[in-house]
């Protein structure tokens, strides 16, 4: 999508910012942000919503941990596993989505904050520190040692979030192309990335994208 707007825009110049959901709807209500693809069906107030593309859940495991032998895991299989996260995006998010998932099955899951980066949280797996769970989309890193396996029946949902008074051209016009490939197909495959949009000398378009958003701003 956004290689498909840049060739039909190629005088706006796109800008990615990494942070959680919160913070990128704080600065989508403070117009220092266009818009926000975010994980979930939650609405934000004063904001809108439109549905995306949807990816799966996977676990990421050393490549020799038993459950790295079976296809597609269980979420019961995960109960009695260790997990670790980022201190910093999306690590909070992370953390709250497997708290919700084993409160389901009635575990509090053990979850400990590594205070790393995200590049620098899945070699720790390897490590044997702690399983973690991605997105489809971040499987392509590949790391030694490492394994990704899909949660069954686990989707995750992306939204684009964006505030109805924002009137940065060359955010709607990005708006109106998300909305028309949505149309077109079921699903969207897009990076979960923050983005800002520069036009011309006078105008900007600051895009978001989850595990990012996108804000705007004119000079």
């Amino acid at each position: 999508m956004l290689r498909m707007y840049e060739n039909q825009h190629r005088r706006v110049d796109i800008e990615m910012i990494e942070g959680n959901p919160a913070e990128h709807v704080a600065a989508i209500r403070q117009f220092k942000l266009d818009v926000a693809f975010v994980r979930g069906s939650r609405a934000w107030p004063d904001c809108e919503t439109v549905y995306l593309w949807s990816e799966r859940a996977f676990a990421v495991l050393p490549d020799d941990h038993p459950l790295a032998k079976l296809e597609e895991i269980q979420w019961q299989d995960l109960t009695e596993q260790a997990f670790i996260v980022s201190d910093s995006a999306p690590g909070q998010e992370i953390y709250d989505y497997l708290v919700l998932r084993m409160a389901d099955l009635g575990q509090h899951p053990d979850i400990r904050v590594q205070y790393v980066g995200r590049d620098n949280l899945l070699p720790l797996v390897a490590l044997r520190r702690g399983l973690t769970v991605v997105s489809e989309a971040m499987t392509v890193a590949r790391f030694p040692s490492l394994c990704y396996r899909p949660i069954a029946g686990e989707i995750l949902r992306f939204n684009a979030v964006w505030s109805p008074k924002n009137d940065n051209p060359a955010f709607r016009r990005f708006l109106s192309l998300a909305r028309s490939i949505v149309r077109a197909q079921d699903s969207v495959e897009l990076a979960s990335k923050a983005a800002i949009f520069h036009e011309d000398e006078t105008k900007h378009l600051l895009a978001g994208f989850e595990r990012r958003t996108v804000p705007c701003h004119r000079l």
